[in-house]
């Protein structure tokens, strides 16, 4: 019993506290143009590792999928869906390659990706679904949406967070 109680308490302290942040950032598309920036950040004091992640793209005039398992794709798979409605990979919009093995450090912040004005008209949301796993084995999920509260037609860049 009072092993189980140790590594229940122990398993709550490494836990990770994964979230995201978005903010409109200069210097990000080509042409200087301003883009919605998004990262992911495990506030923890313990690192968690990727175990998985995948993405779903809605498009503007589509529906977002009633089933929470349906249109879950890989990176690759994302940016040929975004770029066969017209924005350009690595010009409108960038899905930053993370790795399943890469570790998420405690405190740390991790780059997923941009989308300009332009992308951001033919794309709604982008969901990350991204599985994590813990020191003591645990799995931890979290679904982000990349675009929630983007500014989608941005005129300035935002202020700094500090």
């Amino acid at each position: 019993m009072g092993a189980a109680l140790a590594r229940a308490q122990y398993a709550r302290a490494v836990r990770p506290a994964i979230g995201h942040f978005g903010r409109v950032t200069p210097g990000m598309a080509p042409d200087d143009r301003l883009a919605w920036v998004c990262r992911v950040i495990n506030a923890a004091q313990d690192v968690a590792v990727v175990e998985q992640i995948d993405y779903r793209v809605v498009f503007t005039g589509d529906e977002s999928p009633a089933d929470d398992e349906a249109g879950w794709v890989s990176r690759e798979e994302a940016e040929r869906a975004i770029e066969e409605r017209g924005p350009v990979d690595r010009t409108d919009f960038t899905l930053h390659f993370i790795s399943v093995g890469k570790p998420l450090p405690a405190q740390g912040v991790v780059l997923i990706g941009w989308f300009t004005e332009a992308a951001m008209a033919e794309v709604p949301h982008v969901h990350v679904r991204l599985r994590v796993t813990d020191r003591v084995g645990d799995t931890h999920e979290r679904i982000i949406d990349v675009l929630k509260g983007a500014h989608r037609t941005p005129f300035r860049a935002d202020s700094p967070l500090l």
